[in-house]
């Protein structure tokens, strides 16, 4: 789990630390409230993975090309009993907190965090079951369980106090992969595109209200859950259920993108592009600015909003 963000004293001078509830880094607290950001000190720390900021904001940044170096030092550190601290060093002062937001976005899959709903031993339950179901030596379905924590954490950033049927749902929303496409995605190749989202919600609302049952999960709830995974391809007026999609949208942009155009041809990722966008929320779109995209997604993603252009990514105005 990630505990701690440290920042080399070369980019965070000890006075900025008591301008740390100002700006960019009110913003960073507020967002992952759960992790502790201090000046670079390694003292105490076994696991402590370095990134170099300049990589990161460089023009033609893919954040795809980080990522198995994060996850496995994180499973690492896991095995050994150890969280893992990420040790972010070559930003401007200035952009610091702002990249920092934008690399703590991207894994925040290993963060973990939890709300008063969601710390008890039935959630540690849920998420055992959630776990188990997932063959994390296929990549295919690694990269729908990294989504699917993704998702979790997107909802608790949208909601901090959401409820558990909304957390649960997050979990397991996109159960049914697991048995039409854990080894090949055929999306691309439904001739109704929405038809086929709305039967994957439906069977995977069946797939995880079985699961559930399992686990000491109260009926009603469970039936919830069932309702809100049956109908997550499409926003309404449930404020739970756009919450739901919101959090589904950002994560494809703030993590799935890059894998998702690297395997899908461009006129479908164009089309998974320009449909994810229309379930973001436009007073949610505003986020999409604080997330590293690769430079194909942001140029489909520009495409999609047409005449609106979207705020300059980090490494070009800080």
């Amino acid at each position: 789990m990630i505990r701690q963000l440290l920042l080399s004293e070369t980019d965070f001078r000890a006075e900025d630390a008591t301008r740390a509830h100002s700006g960019a880094f009110v913003l960073l607290a507020e967002e992952f409230p759960t992790v502790t950001v201090w000046p670079v000190t390694l003292d105490g720390h076994e696991n402590v993975l370095k990134l170099d900021a300049q990589q990161w904001r460089a023009p033609g940044f893919d954040p795809f090309d980080w990522d198995e170096r994060v996850f496995t030092a994180d499973a690492a550190g896991s095995l050994a009993g150890h969280d893992l601290a990420l040790h972010i060093t070559g930003s401007p002062r200035e952009a610091l907190a702002a990249t920092a937001l934008e690399v703590l976005t991207r894994y925040q899959g290993l963060i973990g965090r939890r709300n008063a709903t969601s710390a008890g031993p039935l959630f540690d339950a849920i998420l055992a079951r959630h776990l188990a179901l997932h063959d994390l030596s296929k990549p295919l379905v690694l990269a729908d369980y990294r989504h699917a924590l993704d998702t979790w954490q997107w909802v608790l950033r949208l909601a901090p106090h959401a409820d558990l049927a909304l957390q649960t749902a997050a979990l397991f929303h996109d159960v049914e992969r697991l048995l039409s496409e854990a080894d090949a995605r055929v999306e691309h190749h439904a001739p109704d595109y929405q038809a086929f989202k709305d039967a994957h919600a439906a069977r995977g609302a069946d797939v995880a209200c079985a699961l559930l049952s399992d686990v000491g999960m109260d009926k009603a709830t469970i039936e919830r859950v069932r309702w809100l995974i049956g109908r997550h391809e499409r926003p309404e007026g449930d404020m739970s259920l756009t919450l739901l999609n919101d959090a589904d949208a950002l994560s494809f942009f703030s993590l799935n993108a890059s894998g998702f155009a690297r395997y899908f041809p461009l006129e479908h990722t164009r089309r998974k592009v320009t449909y994810t966008l229309g379930r973001l929320r436009p007073n949610q779109r505003w986020r999409l600015a604080r997330v590293r995209l690769a430079p194909q997604v942001r140029r489909l993603l520009e495409e999609a909003v047409g005449a609106i252009t979207l705020p300059s990514t980090q490494q070009e105005s800080a």
